[in-house]
């Protein structure tokens, strides 16, 4: 798994109150990047430990017993030229703010969340804790590239007995971040578990939606399968999305095919960035329904996309043990050329054209 508790030493918190957010920036225990990477196992998870707990914070809240809690996922990425770029953290603050409101918390302001993430990346990265460059990303489409994770989140004040969080806190830690998927054959299944419903928070980035997104995968991780693919709760025909990444299906017609948004499915920022890419390679994009029939039958590529997956190749699909192959079970040609592309502009190989990379200055 990409992921790690290995957080940076530099945190940052707000609470909110009636006099608006109250911030700080937490500078936890740490010592040199270099003399870290000599510590021994237990020596590394006590300082680990050190920096991933507070013993200022309710241990009893809406957040740990109801799971009444969001966050986002974004990157900061080492660029060719040297520092550090952040893709498109308005769009993740724009979700953000979408999602805190969708719980009835008090959002959290979006020229905020943008000069926080940036300024939490920075103060890491003048302690010598960040990641530099390497020529050799280039020769794997940057699969096995490493990068900056950013994971702000909320966490309620104390309380119990089904409520909302009124005074809640944002917290923002980052860490480094490797390859999303594990090597293997990129084979996919379709769950029989149900991730969201009409009217429910799956258009939510709400930590509660990714209990049943975990039991999925890891049922899918236990079959063979590097990913789940969920059906839609009304009719169980229509693809929705991953366990944490939205999908997409380039078909025999020419129509690269998404699942449409809505209150079941989560608005990607790298879905829409790959829409764009699409579109301005002249490719005829369509969100829309996407029935499994219809995958099935006329489907010649399929890739899932997201902050931590980019846009990942899926070869096939498995539906009650039948199983679709993709392109002859290799990387189609449109998938690599969009996943490529969009590597290249996180980089810095590509001209960012649109302005979605800020810099970390």
């Amino acid at each position: 798994m990409a992921f790690s508790l290995n957080s940076y030493p530099v945190i940052y918190r707000a609470r909110y109150s009636q006099d608006g957010w109250q911030e700080e920036y937490l500078e936890k225990s740490h010592k040199t990047p270099e003399e870290e990477a000599r510590l021994d196992e237990a020596e590394a998870a006590a300082l680990v430990n050190s920096r991933n707990f507070f013993d200022d914070m309710p241990l009893v809240s809406y957040t740990t017993q109801y799971g009444l809690s969001c966050f986002e996922g974004l990157k900061a990425l080492p660029q060719k030229g040297g520092g550090l770029a952040i893709f498109r953290p308005d769009r993740n603050a724009e979700r953000f703010y979408n999602s805190m409101k969708g719980l009835y918390m008090p959002p959290f302001p979006e020229d905020l969340f943008i000069n926080v993430v940036k300024e939490t990346v920075r103060r890491n990265a003048a302690l010598g804790f960040s990641i530099s460059y390497k020529p050799e990303w280039e020769k794997d489409s940057f699969i096995n590239a490493d990068s900056i994770y950013i994971r702000p989140f909320t966490y309620s004040e104390g309380g119990i007995g089904v409520n909302i969080s009124r005074q809640p806190w944002v917290i923002v830690v980052i860490s480094p971040v490797s390859a999303y998927f594990s090597a293997g054959t990129p084979d996919a299944v379709i769950t029989n578990r149900i991730r969201a419903t009409p009217n429910g928070t799956g258009w939510i980035k709400a930590a509660s939606n990714y209990a049943i997104a975990a039991l999925a995968k890891h049922e899918a991780m236990d079959s063979g399968f590097i990913e789940c693919i969920f059906l839609d709760a009304a009719e169980r025909k229509y693809i929705e999305e991953g366990s944490s990444c939205n999908i997409f299906f380039y078909l025999k017609s020419g129509e690269l095919a998404t699942p449409e948004l809505g209150d079941t499915i989560l608005p990607g920022i790298t879905r829409s960035s790959i829409i764009e890419l699409a579109r301005d390679r002249g490719v005829r994009v369509s969100e829309r329904k996407v029935s499994l029939e219809e995958v099935i039958a006329g489907a010649k590529e399929c890739f899932v996309s997201g902050t931590a997956a980019g846009a990942t190749p899926l070869t096939s699909l498995t539906y009650q043990g039948k199983k679709t192959v993709f392109n002859n079970g290799k990387v189609g040609e449109l998938t690599a050329e969009l996943r490529d592309t969009l590597k290249g502009i996180q980089y810095g190989i590509i001209p960012d054209t649109k302005g979605w990379l800020v810099r970390v200055e």
